[in-house]
Formats: structure tokens, C-alpha cells, sequence
């Protein structure tokens, strides 16, 4: 039943952050894909117990995979998938409790909790940026191999 619950709320998280950063309205079920099979990854593998930055990464690299492929099928600006399906990977609830340990002079824990913020919203960037790389890569072996 957990898993229905998470299958659910990323693919609303998602498409609802679709429709706040005006994407097509034909974009948004894909957005919501996008983002709900990036969460999928993310929740399956830490359920396998593998730390929250590798799998971060993995559903990172996985939502820019998908969002490349999305952006080429369905000629499309690869950003609108892109950032709505990052949304449910953000670590807000962790940067909030960093700003309210802060506040409440928890220092230890705020330090702990900003750290793992950044490291994940770090992981998040590597994902993306292995993607790219690797896509960059894959287009210039291919031209080499037309020319």
C-alpha cells in the first residue's frame, strides 16, 4: 500500500509543479511520469538500503534520461520535463529543518541537516550532468561513425 501512496503523490507532486511553471497542458501527464518513475527509482532503491546520494543520483540520471527521450519524441524544450520531475528529488523538509534548527540554536543538527541538503541537492546535479555527458558522448560517436 506504501508504494501505491508514493506512486500517487509523485506523480501529483510532479504534473502540479507542470502546471505552476506553465508547461503544456499535453505535457503534464508526462511530467508527472517523469517525476513519479524518478521517485520510483529513488524510493525502491533506498528500500534496498543504498544511502540517499548514490540514489539520488540514480533517479536523477534516470529523470534526464527520460526527460532526453521525451524532449526528442515529442519536440519539446527537454527543460519541461526536466524540472518538473526533479521537484519530488528536492530536499526541502531536510533544508527546513536545517533553517529551523538554526533558528532554534540547534547548531549540531542544523549542520547535519544542511549538509545532507546540499549533498543531495549536489547528487541531484551530478545525475543531470551525467546524462548530458553521457548523451554528448553517444551523438559524437555517432557522428564519427556517419562521417
Amino acid at each position: 500500500m506504501d508504494v501505491v501512496v508514493q506512486i500517487v503523490t509523485s506523480f501529483i507532486a510532479a504534473a502540479g509543479f507542470g502546471v505552476i511553471f506553465n508547461a503544456p497542458k499535453e505535457a503534464l501527464w508526462k511530467c508527472g511520469l517523469v517525476g513519479m518513475l524518478g521517485w520510483m527509482a529513488y524510493f525502491l532503491l533506498t528500500l534496498q538500503s543504498i544511502g540517499e546520494v548514490p540514489a539520488t543520483v540514480a533517479a536523477a540520471f534516470m529523470i534526464a534520461v527520460i526527460s532526453q527521450v521525451f524532449s526528442r519524441v515529442y519536440k519539446a524544450p527537454i527543460i519541461i520535463y526536466i524540472v518538473s520531475g526533479i521537484i519530488p528529488l528536492v530536499p526541502g523538509g531536510t533544508a527546513y529543518n536545517a533553517m529551523r534548527s538554526f533558528v532554534t540554536n540547534d547548531y549540531n543538527m542544523a549542520l547535519s541537516y544542511a549538509a545532507k541538503a546540499f549533498m543531495v541537492s549536489g547528487s541531484i546535479a551530478m545525475g543531470i550532468v551525467l546524462s548530458e555527458v553521457i548523451s554528448q558522448i553517444m551523438k559524437q560517436s555517432r557522428l564519427k561513425r556517419i562521417g
